[in-house]
């Protein structure tokens, strides 16, 4: 008889891209979440909650041109019918759909966030994951510039709010219209080629204007000796694009000057300059200087998703990466004008502009400022002394439950004290509750001050807690008022 083979165990391990979060990155990270919720409430959006599947059609913006669009996004199709479905991407889609689902019942323009994760179906490398959580604040059906500074401020306003200084962030504020401009001056007919230029200028932030010349030009070499083909233009022919890339200046004024230079009579680079001033200007009249939120061509994101005004916020105080070189953080957020993404699902044009936050990279630069990262405060543990008292602790349990102290009765093997002690440790318990016969017979109980306690077996000498010490017995009655003091002392 043939020897039935075992089914192998699973592995107990997340999928190449993932991770898990546990207490305190989860709380953390709902902290962040409600303050920035807080600063979207206060500038008037509402709050939507989009499905996390979304039709492929919907999303087919981001998606290659190849038959299985499953590259960039999780999709799949379905047997029924053969539709193909797919996880959100980003924020964005979902609210292009909604907007044109709904355009006859919600106000307009109709302003809103949207907070969760999104999946991404890429090659994951060092806190780079397939799925990662985004804050977005848009506002769909307004064309004013008004709409597009408010966003800026509230980029601004969001920093500060969940724990970001002035003087370590910078909002840059650039615009397509500008960079569109300099293109038609520079007379390009062939849409490879203007395609070719605005990948080159894409990498303006990583090679440099040396490098963006050598690019436009015959090439370079990378930094690996390999060599890169370059667009062909003649060096008068990238002139306009440097200019363009290199024109901020001392202040606003001598920037926009500049930008009109490297427009030349475009009217449509002009217009784009004109926005900028008119934004610059609307964000003086509410006390955003330069200090928080500049124009700075060299701004290109998304080069070919928006059509106006583009925003990015950069953390500007350095960290030290894993090698110990210093460097600055980065960008954490962007976004701005998105005019054609409704138009696709009702093919009128929609005016639509706004801003995601990246959570996961804010909350990793407030770690690497020691501003956020500390063991989670765990909850008070009610020790069981004796199985038969049971009730008599958790009622203690719910007493301090009712008073708004996050409190639990240890529910394992309480035959080893010993291990509940370690229990305890391992929660981050600030006070462990003990009562065993004798204090019971007396309506006494035991408060254990575990975050004194650690102190006190840290510290080479008692005299600095001799004054305070780590077990106090107080009456059963008073049990909440003295935990409360307790915790309040910690």
């Amino acid at each position: 008889m043939a020897k039935v083979k075992k089914t192998p165990r699973p592995k107990a391990e997340t999928p190449k891209g993932f991770r898990d979060y546990f207490g305190a990155d989860v709380t953390e990270r709902k902290e962040m979440l409600d303050k920035i919720a807080s600063v979207y409430h206060r500038y008037g959006f509402d709050p939507l909650e989009t499905s996390a599947v979304e039709t492929v059609q919907a999303l087919g913006k981001f998606l290659p041109d190849v038959d299985r669009p499953n590259e960039g996004v999780f999709a799949w199709q379905e047997e029924d019918d053969g539709d193909w479905l797919a996880l959100r991407y980003d924020m964005t889609a979902p609210l292009a759909r909604v907007a044109a689902q709904f355009r006859n019942d919600l106000p307009s323009p109709y302003r809103r966030y949207a907070m969760g994760p999104v999946w991404r179906n890429e090659k994951p490398g060092p806190g780079r994951f397939r799925q990662f959580y985004q804050c977005d604040a848009d506002t769909v059906g307004s064309a004013s510039v008004a709409s597009d500074a408010e966003i800026c401020a509230l980029l601004s306003d969001t920093l500060e709010a969940v724990g970001i200084p002035r003087g370590d962030y910078i909002v840059r504020v650039n615009n397509r219209k500008v960079l569109n401009g300099v293109l038609e001056s520079m007379g390009l007919a062939d849409d490879a080629t203007r395609d070719a230029v605005l990948r080159t200028i894409d990498k303006f932030d990583k090679v440099g204007e040396a490098g963006v010349r050598e690019l436009l030009g015959k090439g370079r070499l990378d930094a690996s000796g390999a060599y890169i083909d370059g667009v062909g233009l003649a060096a008068e022919q990238a002139d306009p694009v440097v200019a363009f890339l290199t024109s901020k200046g001392a202040d606003a004024a001598e920037t926009l000057a500049n930008l009109r230079a490297a427009v030349g009579d475009t009217k449509v680079g002009l217009d784009g300059v004109q926005e900028l001033e008119d934004i610059a200007a609307l964000l003086a009249a509410q006390g955003y200087g330069p200090d928080r939120i500049e124009i700075d061509p060299s701004v290109v994101r998304g080069l070919g998703y928006y059509t106006g005004p583009v925003f990015e916020a950069e953390l500007t105080f350095e960290i030290t990466d894993e090698k110990g070189r210093p460097r600055q953080f980065g960008s954490v957020a962007g976004g701005g004008r998105y005019d054609d993404l409704v138009k696709r699902f009702t093919g009128q044009a929609v005016p639509a502009t706004g801003v995601s936050i990246g959570v996961d990279r804010l909350l990793a630069a407030l770690r690497a400022k020691g501003r956020a990262g500390g063991a989670m405060a765990g909850p008070v543990v009610v020790t069981v002394m004796d199985r038969d008292r049971l009730a008599d602790y958790q009622s203690m349990v719910g007493e301090l439950r009712a008073a708004g102290i996050r409190a639990e009765m240890y529910l394992g093997n309480p035959k080893n004290f010993g291990n509940q002690m370690k229990y305890a440790d391992k929660r981050n318990s600030p006070i462990a509750i003990i009562q065993g016969g004798d204090e019971a017979e007396r309506g006494m109980v035991q408060l254990k001050d575990l975050i004194l306690g650690a102190k006190i077996a840290e510290t080479a000498t008692l005299e600095e807690w001799k004054d305070r010490p780590s077990q106090i017995e107080v009456p059963r009655d008073a049990l909440v008022v003295e935990v409360q003091k307790m915790l309040d002392g910690q």
